[in-house]
């Protein structure tokens, strides 16, 4: 599928801003399955940028602005071309899998975590991970009200709803609990019927014996498909997030984001 991506996220301060330094991790990949054919990131404030990896081997554009803003706006565009791999990732992989077994503040295995976990334990790997992906479809409730990026996924189980980004850290939290490695990854998902969405998509990884990396989404009850922009990962959100700063001043701030991902028509010669 060709996906075609504009994703704008727009901070607005109370008063301007110095120093506004943004981490964006909004530039995908090529990987077995995913090939970028075109992708552009802007700032709307004059700035200075620098492009890198960080240890995940995500590509982060560090931001640097010249002079103090009111509002700053990042936006994306960009065509993906993906292939339908089953959900299997095979991709660079910088890190060994262990890696992917620590534990962090978002996905700490406390008392929920465990009981959840312990539910699958006697299961084989593969069967474990896509029924602990289907339970969490089932019975968790999509809430984009009721968490923030500060929700810990045993916060979020317990209170039984969350966005996709607590569906994955539960995912992720539960499948470490089992000696599996997880990792949390940031993207697209393009919908048919809702072209227009109110931020990206998270999802999970997890490492299966002979099979390798298989991607799951445990907010929609799936592998990943052809549907999905892979753009970063990491232990958990903040490792993947696709805009991170800071500044100096500015008081308040509001932050909107504006997503549209969908299938973008190919062009055929007549």
């Amino acid at each position: 599928m060709h996906i075609k991506v504009h994703h704008r996220t727009t901070y607005t301060y109370e008063t301007p801003a110095a120093g506004v330094i943004q981490a964006l991790r909004l530039t995908p990949t090529d990987h077995d399955g995913q090939h970028i054919a075109e992708w552009r990131v802007d700032v709307d404030v004059d700035g200075s940028y620098r492009e890198s990896r960080d240890a995940f081997g995500n590509h982060v554009t560090m931001f640097y602005a010249d002079r103090p803003a009111a509002t700053v706006t990042v936006t994306v565009f960009g065509l993906a071309m993906v292939s339908d791999t089953n959900g299997a990732i095979r991709a660079a992989e910088p890190l060994p899998p262990g890696i992917f077994l620590r534990t962090t503040p978002l996905t700490a295995p406390a008392a929920p975590i465990l009981a959840l976990a312990d539910r699958y334990r006697d299961a084989a790997p593969l069967d474990a991970l896509h029924r602990l992906c289907g339970r969490l479809y089932r019975e968790m409730r999509f809430d984009p009200a009721a968490t923030d990026a500060t929700t810990s996924g045993a916060e979020a189980l317990a209170a039984g709803h969350g966005v996709c980004q607590d569906f994955a850290h539960i995912f992720i939290a539960a499948a470490r609990c089992l000696g599996i490695p997880a990792r949390y990854v940031s993207g697209h998902l393009a919908r048919a019927e809702h072209l227009q969405q109110d931020a990206a998509h998270a999802w999970a990884e997890a490492l299966v014996p002979d099979l390798g990396w298989i991607a799951f989404d445990p907010a929609n009850g799936v592998c990943a498909t052809d549907a999905y922009v892979r753009v970063a990962v990491g232990l958990d959100y903040l490792d993947a997030a696709p805009v991170r700063g800071a500044r100096r001043g500015g008081g308040m701030e509001q932050m909107t984001v504006e997503v549209q991902a969908g299938a973008a028509q190919r062009q055929t010669q007549s």
